[in-house]
């Protein structure tokens, strides 16, 4: 395969980036382990955990003595928790802790393993997600009836007009930004489109049928403005990366992901008259502040891999990142920029919209084979040096962003 790196430390200043709190020094992924996904039944998901922690570290060509660092973000699925160190067989671990921020956990654990490794903390940190809401037999749209949000006390209310879901509450803030923007179902299908084709080339995608935007269309309502497939997957499986430092990883089989920067933001918007609800996400602070500490400006980035819960928040977080302006995203997904061969190649392996949903385990296992240049025939993208990963949790409540690059921070 064609090297297409470029040289993205000259003309750097030397010394420390502003706002790098780690000296200068920079950490990175060295290796990734994901399970096999989709409607796989009969395991839980600390089963699905115990084997993307292995095959991580073993994708990074260490083994499990060496790792003394575990984060565990779990699912809807009961049974993975702290004793996954001990199936594991971990010991002396200087790290050990859950991390709970939903679809925001992976990139702040990420961040978290990061400033350990630079600090001494650790030297080898594993984040991991696993799920396992699907049951054989069982409706799809069974696996998060539990989400229900029947409010209480003033907010119950709520309730009582219906807002008893997730997706209730998705379509809120959609079919605010869509009324405030003008933007259309047929800018929503776009998406839909674009991100079906990028799984047509991705073998370990659950959607790989290709997908017009008529039968967008045609699908059913699942609350208005959202049609089915407007909505991510559900699925069960696993995923993990290790962390360490670049020092370390450039020695190790696997080309080194370098964690150039990071940012989380966490607004509390209220829906009420006035506020910002839909229109603006906490990836307006926590893209700003990823950015910053990695010495990038949008244009640098040359793939995006957005949490696509719904087809939506790809929509509202491209315009929170600065990739265009605010209510313009949509006409950019039509225009096929999104897509294979577009100019802003975005959620390559087709997302949780039509790949997998691992939480944002999704995103950032398509980085990291993005940024090695290992995605495959078709699915790599010729440039690839710099990918921006984004992380979304609750009703726009949390936000992550991690900028990550091919060669080390400078």
């Amino acid at each position: 395969m064609p090297d297409h790196r470029r040289d993205l430390t000259s003309g750097l200043k030397s010394g420390p980036k502003k706002g790098d709190p780690m000296g200068g020094r920079s950490a990175a992924i060295a290796g990734v382990g994901l399970t096999e996904v989709g409607k796989v039944y009969g395991r839980t998901a600390a089963e699905f955990a115990d084997d993307a922690v292995r095959l991580a570290v073993a994708d990074a060509g260490l083994t499990l003595r060496d790792v003394d660092g575990l984060l565990i973000n779990p699912g809807k699925s009961p049974g993975l928790d702290l004793g996954l160190a001990k199936r594991l067989g971990l010991r002396d671990l200087t790290l050990l802790t859950e991390v709970q921020s939903f679809g925001a956990s992976v990139g702040i654990m990420v961040a978290q393993a990061a400033a350990a490794v630079l600090s001494g903390a650790a030297t080898a940190v594993v984040c991991v997600f696993a799920d396992a809401p699907l049951q054989e037999n069982a409706r799809t749209g069974d696996a998060y009836a539990s989400s229900s949000l029947n409010a209480t006390g003033f907010r119950s209310a709520e309730t009582a007009g219906g807002f008893t879901s997730v997706n209730h509450r998705y379509a809120l803030a959609a079919a605010r930004y869509m009324a405030h923007y003008g933007v259309t179902n047929d800018h929503l299908g776009a998406v839909a489109v674009s991100q079906r084709k990028w799984a047509a080339l991705n073998p370990a995608a659950q959607f790989r049928k290709p997908l017009p935007l008529e039968d967008y269309h045609q699908s059913r309502w699942v609350v208005r403005p959202l049609h089915l497939f407007d909505c991510c997957l559900v699925s069960n499986g696993g995923a993990a990366v290790v962390v360490t430092t670049a020092e370390r990883a450039a020695a190790l089989p696997r080309p080194p992901v370098h964690v150039w920067g990071w940012g989380q933001a966490h607004p509390g918007y209220a829906m009420e008259r006035g506020g910002m609800f839909g229109l603006v996400t906490g990836a307006a602070a926590s893209g700003a502040a990823a950015m910053k500490m990695a010495g990038i400006t949008p244009s640098d980035v040359d793939v995006r891999e957005i949490y696509d819960c719904y087809t939506y928040t790809v929509l509202v977080t491209l315009e929170d990142y600065g990739f265009c302006a605010k209510g313009e995203a949509g006409e950019l997904a039509a225009s096929g920029a999104l897509a294979p061969g577009g100019a802003l190649p975005t959620n390559t392996g087709g997302g949780q919209l039509s790949g997998f949903y691992l939480w944002g385990m999704t995103p950032l296992v398509e980085a990291v084979q993005q940024v090695r240049g290992q995605a495959g025939e078709g699915r790599q993208v010729p440039r690839h040096d710099v990918a921006l990963v984004s992380g979304n949790g609750g009703i726009l409540d949390h936000h992550a962003t991690l900028v990550l690059g091919a060669v080390p921070a400078s």
